[in-house]
This record gives C-alpha cells, structure tokens and sequence, in this order.
C-alpha cells in the first residue's frame, strides 16, 4: 500500500512537470509568432516610405531644392547688386515690361485655344477606338510628329508658311492674294500655336486610346440599342467615363504649352514679329542669355510656375464640376 500510494504521487508531479513545460514551451512560440507578426506588420507599414524615398529625395534635391533657390534669387539684384537683397523691384520692372506684358497676354491666347489643342486627339482617339476604315494607318501617321524634333517641324513650316512659299502659291493659284503668316502680328502667333498642335498632339493621342482601354464597351453598345447619335455617344458615354484621363492631358497640355515651345519660337519667329509672339519661356531665356539678368530670369520663372499651379488646378476643378454635372 505505500508503495502503491507513493506511485500516484509521483505521476501527477512528472505530468504537471510536463505540462508546465509543454505550456511554456507553447507560450515562447507564440510570443515569438506576435513577435514576428509585429514585425512584419511594422515592415508592411514603412515599406511603401522605403520604395518612395529615394524617388522623394530626388524631387527634393533635383526640383524643390531648386525652385527655392530660384525663388529667393529672384528677390536680388542684378550687374551691380548681384547678391544684394531688391525686394519686389524685379517684378516691378517685369510688370512694367511691355514684351513680358504681350508674353503674358499670349498665355491667355494659349488657355483660350486649349480646348482645341485637348479636343483633336480626344476626337481622332474616339475615331480609332470605333474602328473606322483605315484606323491602324492613321494611329500611326497620327503619332509620327511626335517623333520629330522642333527644330525641323519650325524650318519644315517656316518653308510652308513663307510668304513666296507653297500654301501662298497654292492661294494664288485660286486667286487669292498672298498672306504673310509669320510676318503679320495679328497671324504669327496663331501660326505658332497651331504647328505646336499638329507636332504634340501624337502624345495625348496615345493617352486618350489608354483610356479608351478602360472603358465599358456594353456603356457604348447600350447607347448604340437606345439610338443615340455619335454627339450624344461623346458627351453622355465617353466624356464622363474618360473624365480623369481628360483632367491628365488638360493639365500636361498646358504645361507644355507653356514651357515646350521655345524651340518653335526660337525657329519660326524668334519673338517675332514686334515681339507679338513672345512668352515667358522665350523672355527667361533672352533675360538669362542675352541679357545677363538671371535675377530677372528668375522672377520671371517664378511669375511662369504661379501661372502653371493656378491654371492647372483651375482646370482640375472644372472638369471635376463638368463630371459631377454630367
């Protein structure tokens, strides 16, 4: 008898002995996996900073660095004052400029005519996602200016557009007196303008057939069932369902209107004629180049980028208000 009680004794000391074990054992590895979880959650969060930072110190370093400098530059002297604090005295004497008053007022004509400059590729895109005769031919002829340098699309049009050139010869074969289209104040600038379309408008082309992409074909068979024209295809089917892609080539439109046309201008008119087709672009560069004024320069840059962040989010919540609308 004392032995067989001794026995139960001893069995519930080594099994609890084995529990308290096993129950430890149990309890490092699953503090170990929160361990782990905790980790790799917190690994999950910083994650997307990580693969963002070196793209955000290169913003930083190569853009927003820059932009500062220029800002504060231009806010000094030049020649004499170079380095000396001015004040607003450079946008003074830019204000009362009357080449930087006509660069600005083309801005305005650039803004009025980007509806145009959005609306072709908008409507050759829709063309070649419906599929009309010949779409692959023309989506690639639509794009070949794209490729082409600026320097030889303004002296390709500086042949055509002359005055003794082929579209005059081609007016006078009709009767028609010939137009000095780069000579003439009144014309240069639209001229400019309208070879900047023809030579841009592959880019917002290949944009537009991108978004075409994402869009629901059963919208548009819907629309075919129900009778609707091809305007009313545009404005009920394709505009709101295209609505960012829209907002994307508005807003780069412009902005390339604005800072890509110095090789044009350069080319075809160099500010000409009587400084009618001056913008900011080409006044930076004849303040910086020709000049020597950067502090004027970079007032002037700095006047451009105000007008690009004002126009553009202008433009964003306009075309935000005509989606809700629509």
């Amino acid at each position: 008898m004392p032995i067989g009680n001794a026995q139960p004794s001893v069995r519930p000391v080594q099994a609890g002995r084995g529990g308290g074990a096993a129950a430890g054992s149990s309890a490092h590895r699953g503090g170990a996996r929160s361990r782990r979880a905790g980790g790799g959650s917190r690994a999950e969060r910083l994650a997307p900073y990580v693969l963002v930072a070196p793209a955000a110190l290169i913003i930083v370093v190569l853009r927003l660095y820059p932009l500062l400098l220029g800002v504060n530059f231009s806010f000094t002297g030049d020649g004499e004052q170079n380095g000396v604090a001015v004040g607003f005295d450079n946008y003074r004497e830019l204000f009362e400029d009357s080449l930087f008053r006509t660069a600005l007022g083309n801005v305005g004509l650039l803004v009025l005519l980007l509806p145009v400059a959005v609306a072709i590729p908008g409507l050759l895109a829709t063309f070649i996602y419906l599929r009309v005769p010949g779409h692959r031919f023309y989506r690639s002829v639509y794009f070949f200016p794209a490729v082409l340098s600026p320097v030889i699309v303004g002296a390709i049009f500086n042949l055509l557009l002359a005055y003794d050139g082929p579209l005059n010869a081609v007016l006078g074969s009709v009767g028609v007196a010939p137009v000095d289209w780069l000579g003439d104040p009144d014309l240069a600038m639209f001229m400019v303008v309208g070879v900047h379309i023809w030579a841009t408008f592959g880019m917002a082309l290949v944009v537009f057939l991108a978004g075409f992409a994402t869009l629901d074909s059963s919208l548009l068979d819907a629309a075919r069932v129900d009778g609707a024209s091809l305007p009313q295809v545009l404005w009920h089917v394709i505009i709101p369902s295209l609505a960012r892609t829209i907002q994307f080539v508005f807003v780069t439109t412009m902005i390339g209107m604005l800072t890509s046309m110095f090789g044009l201008l350069f080319v075809m008119t160099s500010g000409g004629p009587e400084g009618s087709t001056y913008l900011p672009e080409y006044y930076i560069w004849i303040q910086q180049g020709q000049m020597n004024r950067p502090a004027l320069a970079s007032a002037a840059s700095t006047i451009l980028f105000v007008i690009m962040l004002v126009v553009g989010m202008l433009q964003i919540k306009l075309l935000e208000r005509a989606g809700r609308d629509n």
